[in-house]
């Protein structure tokens, strides 16, 4: 399951009119067609989308590669121009499960407030999003609500639970101060939506598996750093040590050295972030250390 975002090139408006959002509806249902596609949720705005997608087989780079040209080739031909209608690769978020997915579709229908396009009380009327089709239709054969909506509140894909969702999106949306306690709040940020044990199982998989080829460096470098991470957890735990210790006063223990030399020989991790969290000073410091360490052992 992925959260899926990307924006106009050069921040252009994608959907300034009911032509272009309609066309890429029919574009994005037409790809989840193509390409076997779950679609959870999607809002339109003036100019970037949200999707939460699942594909049960990983057909997502090749079908948002379908997708974005499609939609481009399309929009260029109706306005008679050339070039690229979207920035550039788009952002994919893993999501873990039904109760982060539930989070993310939130998070999606409260965009239009968010960016207080619609005002609170209005969340569940906004045109281009997935709830209005749930609640409005028309609605695609390939818009899933079952997931998330069990997910949520228990409820069943049907009028009642549909219902059910709209009231109390429409008074989560009015209380602002929620948003962050209910974990909706940076999920368009990083590369992936769940639990902390679980993003470090996935990174250092990702790791062990060298893919994180082709991901903006921003998310490559969290992938590399939550795999370092795991690598920590894991000789803390040969170590019979805790997180905690590692604060402890003097701060230089022959042990924490021992730690930095494996997670740097087992995960590749960076001195600047070993010294760091480990609490042996800067990057300078570690080096020296290490050395030291080093030359006792030869």
């Amino acid at each position: 399951m992925h959260h899926v975002i990307n924006r106009g090139n050069y921040r252009r408006d994608l959907f300034e009119n009911v032509g272009a959002a309609e066309a890429f509806l029919r574009t994005l249902f037409e790809a989840a067609a193509k390409f076997g596609w779950r679609v959870h949720a999607y809002v339109l705005m003036r100019n970037h989308f949200h999707l939460a997608v699942e594909t049960p087989e990983p057909t997502l780079g090749e079908g948002m590669h379908w997708l974005q040209s499609s939609m481009a080739t399309r929009f260029n031909r109706l306005r008679s121009e050339r070039g690229h209608l979207f920035q550039g690769r788009y952002q994919a978020l893993l999501v873990e499960d039904r109760p982060a997915l539930a989070r993310v579709v939130d998070y999606i229908h409260l965009n239009p407030v968010r960016a207080k396009i619609v005002p609170p009380e209005q969340a569940t009327n906004y045109r281009w999003s997935s709830l209005a089709a749930l609640l409005k239709g028309p609605r695609p054969a390939l818009l899933m609500a079952q997931d998330w909506l069990r997910a949520r509140g228990g409820w069943l894909d049907n009028e009642e639970g549909l219902r059910s969702y709209a009231s109390y999106l429409r008074e989560l949306a009015q209380d602002e101060a929620t948003w962050s306690r209910e974990g909706l709040v940076g999920l368009a940020q990083g590369w992936a939506i769940g639990t902390v044990a679980w993003r470090r199982a996935l990174a250092k998989e990702h790791a062990a598996r060298s893919l994180t080829s082709g991901l903006p460096r921003t998310e490559r470098m969290e992938l590399r750093q939550a795999s370092w991470q795991a690598t920590l957890d894991a000789n803390l735990i040969k170590l019979r040590k805790s997180d905690s210790e590692l604060k402890t006063k003097p701060l230089k223990q022959p042990w924490k050295i021992i730690l930095a030399e494996r997670i740097r020989q087992e995960s590749g991790a960076s001195i600047g972030w070993l010294a760091d969290r480990l609490q042996l000073g800067g990057s300078a410091t570690l080096r020296g250390y290490l050395h030291q360490s080093k030359r006792a052992k030869n």
